[in-house]
């Protein structure tokens, strides 16, 4: 239908007659000749239609925004003065003999350009959304990062293999999304959260190096980096240990940066273990263009009257750190300071202590605080030493739980970066590797695997790690960018006798280990080799790249925050029938006083 793509003329065009097909956008009528900016995929042309051509300009006058057009017509340079240096093809249009309106267009629900579009209409109307520029690049953008990492990856012998999307539910991480079987009446499959247990049998079956571009599903909380179906890029290997996997994996995402942004991301990348990025960043994926860190000062505070810091100072679980900030003092006011405490608060601090240094070459007369008279001389001296601090710094103190502290301050460390502006533009790639093997879930009063149970422990821990999980480190590794976890990988567990250890750390019985993972604890006798990998989150590494807050910038057809679909309507109702099939009904829910009775969201097999 077309001898061309709007975006791919150019000036070797002139004087030849060409046939574009796309919608019309801008149309602007300017004493009698009638311009129209025509779309397609490849990018826009202007074609101009003159009144002397009767017949094509009578069409063109009923032309309306995003109809869909052909055109023919001869390509010719724009007069001088009128070259439009945005457009690729700024310098030429196309002077139309004939138009055909291929179908026409209901006037939008909104304007294409139009600015600070809720993202409800954006979604109820994504076909609309998608034509914008802006998501035309962030799809274009996830495409070419995609290809890439592709053809990086057969480069390097790696096989992509699909896994199930019907699968077993194991509910060890977070809920599945489960799939009720009609041929098995009341019984369900579940949507797969991970490939993990497939691809690690497919290292059994001797692959070695495989990789998918694959969704995954989980039913849990939303925010803005995550949906309810997400892409990973999965990837699994034998024979590596984590230094040959890690080494790999970077040079994929150095060779994505390069081609995609000309970004030189470093070689090799730093790495973090996970107790010193806690430590100084209060986070196991610490954004280092913020430069604020924490300090440790609990040992110069554990025999002081205030009991706010002593008592978390003497806790074995507890945790004192100090945050300072550069000039705080002089730029932030005391009830800037009191509307950090209601933020930290958002994280289960009880309060934020501070201390204002007027001038730090007066020692204590030089600060201002309400917690100095509970610090001694020796305490105050030993903390502006170890913070750094100047005057005109403010130095803010998280004590309490170390959760709380980490959290707390950790997230006041970001915040700080942004309201102050002492965040780097650079971007801040790194490994941290080294997790614990466990932590301990007071509310089930049980041992949960951090990352989950197929993580192989360290060589150290081999031998003890069921005795104190507290102590396992495991052979873990995850890539942090710019404050975001993009990858996260391990070498997995390749010997039965270590599997059902983990098993048991994680109170999985003999019985329960066999029923729900047996098919890999037999696999995994039949010669397992030594294997490991990684999955990166696909959609927050093109929302990274994008420059967009929100994954669902860069999905073509997303969910909103409470996983439902506008467009679509999903999720939605069906009809007894289908209940009927697969050996269901619901139960309905309570009816309250007023309102009539709604259907509960569960439903019974019967």
């Amino acid at each position: 239908m077309r001898s061309h793509y709007c975006g791919a003329l150019d000036e070797s065009l002139v004087g030849q007659t060409v046939t574009l097909c796309g919608w019309a956008g801008r149309r602007r009528d300017h004493g009698g000749v009638i311009f129209v900016d025509l779309r397609d995929a490849q990018g826009v042309a202007q074609v101009v239609f003159d009144p002397t051509d009767k017949e094509s300009f009578a069409v063109a006058e009923s032309v309306r925004t995003e109809y869909v057009l052909r055109v023919t017509g001869n390509v010719r340079r724009r007069p001088a003065g009128t070259v439009n240096t945005q457009l690729p093809t700024g310098s030429i249009e196309v002077a139309v003999t004939k138009i055909e309106i291929l179908n026409r267009a209901d006037a939008l629900p909104f304007q294409l350009d139009e600015p600070g579009l809720s993202e409800a209409v954006r979604l109820k109307y994504r076909y609309l959304d998608l034509r914008r520029d802006f998501m035309q690049r962030n799809i274009r953008l996830r495409h070419r990062v995609v290809k890439i990492l592709r053809r990086y990856l057969e480069d390097n012998g790696f096989l992509e293999v699909e896994t199930p999307m019907l699968t077993r539910s194991t509910p060890e991480g977070a809920r599945d999304y489960l799939v009720p079987s009609r041929t098995h009446p009341g019984h369900f499959f579940a949507l797969p959260q991970s490939p993990q247990l497939f691809k690690q049998l497919l290292m059994v079956a001797g692959y070695e190096r495989y990789y998918q571009v694959v969704r995954c599903f989980r039913d849990e909380d939303l925010r803005a980096d995550r949906q309810p179906e997400f892409t990973q890029l999965d990837i699994e290997t034998s024979f590596l240990d984590e230094d040959g996997v890690m080494a790999i994996m970077e040079d994929m995402m150095r060779r994505l940066f390069k081609e995609v942004m000309n970004l030189d991301l470093p070689n090799p990348l730093p790495r973090l273990s996970y107790a010193e990025a806690v430590r100084r960043f209060g986070s196991d994926r610490p954004d280092l263009r913020v430069p604020l860190e924490l300090v440790d000062v609990a040992d110069l505070v554990k025999n002081v009257e205030f009991k706010v810091f002593r008592e978390p100072a003497n806790n074995p679980k507890g945790r004192v750190a100090a945050l300072r900030v550069p000039s705080g003092g002089e730029k932030l006011t005391r009830s800037q300071i009191d509307e950090y405490t209601v933020f930290v608060g958002q994280y289960g601090a009880k309060g934020l202590a501070y201390i204002k240094v007027n001038d730090a070459a007066k020692g204590r007369d030089g600060l201002q605080s309400p917690i100095l008279k509970f610090l001694p001389d020796d305490a105050i001296a030993e903390i502006m030493k170890r913070t750094g601090a100047k005057t005109g710094d403010l130095i803010f103190f998280g004590a309490d739980t170390a959760k709380v502290v980490n959290d707390a301050l950790g997230a006041l460390r970001l915040k700080l970066g942004d309201d102050l502006g002492l965040k780097d533009e650079a971007w801040k790639i790194l490994w941290v590797v080294d997790f614990p093997m466990f932590e301990y879930d007071a509310e089930s009063k049980r041992w949960v695997a951090l990352h989950h149970p197929f993580t192989s422990p360290k060589a150290d821990a081999m031998e003890s790690f069921d005795k104190d999980p507290s102590t396992a480190i495991a052979r873990a590794y995850d890539m942090v960018l710019n404050g975001s976890e993009i990858g996260g990988g391990s070498i997995r567990i390749h010997r039965t006798d270590v599997q059902e250890r983990v098993f048991a750390t994680l109170g999985i019985d003999h019985d329960e280990a066999r029923a729900k993972f047996g098919f890999l604890l037999d696999a995994l006798k039949f010669g397992a080799p030594p294997h490991g990998g990684i999955a990166f989150g696909l959609d927050r590494v093109c929302a990274i790249m994008a420059g967009v807050d929100s994954i669902r910038d860069v999905i073509a057809f997303p969910k909103t925050q409470k996983a439902s679909c506008l467009l679509t309507e999903a999720p939605a109702p069906v009809d007894e029938k289908q209940l009927r099939e697969l050996s269901l009904r619901l139960r309905v829910a309570p009816k309250t006083e007023g309102e009539p009775a709604a259907v509960a969201g569960d439903v019974k097999s019967g």
